[in-house]
């Protein structure tokens, strides 16, 4: 029983989201890789491709984008579109460089501290429709002089979106391309992902907590 125990702990540590490791953590839209790909321009990693992660909005629709900071950094945040691809992404020249390019939605977003993890920030998309659009969150910093790019100033986070007339379709994330697109690393359900590591590993503690109940161990 110990063993078990011991085992179930291991589970938890080991199978817990990266995430919480993380910097810097895209929630609203779903992020194109999860909130531990962020440190290569433009979206987290080198030579990306667009996933199955795809959020659906109405051409001009006002949204809120919700992020969240892990790990503390002094500097600010941008929010960018690109209505196809992500190629007009650019980085700001300097550290303090705001609105730079046609991309830019919303800039100079204050990081507020240690006392702010969740951000939310209200932006007006595109009146356009696109199906190969994304939008680009980073956060610039300001500790990590002097400052370059590419270098490791800016952390990159992004989403895959589709802007058209009435929003998703009626079938979207649960269709035979949610089924059959290995981009979605074959965990698309009609609610979403299946239940995570950190569920698994949870299920793992109370059933070890229970086993040790029934057998009167402590534990």
């Amino acid at each position: 029983m110990r063993f078990l125990l011991v085992a179930a702990c291991l589970a938890f540590v080991l199978l817990s989201p990266v995430g919480a490791r993380a910097h810097l953590g895209l929630d609203a839209p779903v992020s194109r890789y999860g909130p531990d790909v962020l440190k290569t321009g433009p979206c987290g990693k080198a030579g990306g491709e667009r996933t199955g992660n795809v959020t659906y909005y109405e051409p001009g629709e006002t949204i809120e984008v919700g992020w969240d900071e892990y790990v503390d950094h002094p500097g600010h945040y941008r929010i960018a579109f690109d209505d196809d691809g992500v190629d007009d992404f650019v980085d700001p020249a300097t550290m303090m460089e705001l609105y730079s390019n046609d991309t830019v939605l919303l800039d100079g977003i204050p990081d507020e501290g240690r006392d702010q993890r969740a951000y939310v920030a209200t932006v007006r998309l595109p009146d356009i429709t696109c199906d190969n659009c994304t939008l680009q969150v980073i956060q610039v910093m300001y500790d990590k002089p002097p400052y370059t790019t590419p270098g490791n100033d800016i952390y990159y986070q992004c989403a895959d979106l589709v802007l058209r007339e009435g929003g998703a379709p009626p079938d979207a994330g649960i269709g035979p391309d949610a089924a059959t697109d290995p981009s979605a690393d074959g965990c698309a359900t009609a609610t979403g992902r299946l239940p995570g590591p950190e569920l698994i590993s949870m299920l793992l503690i109370l059933f070890a907590c229970r086993l040790a109940g029934r057998r009167g161990l402590p534990v």
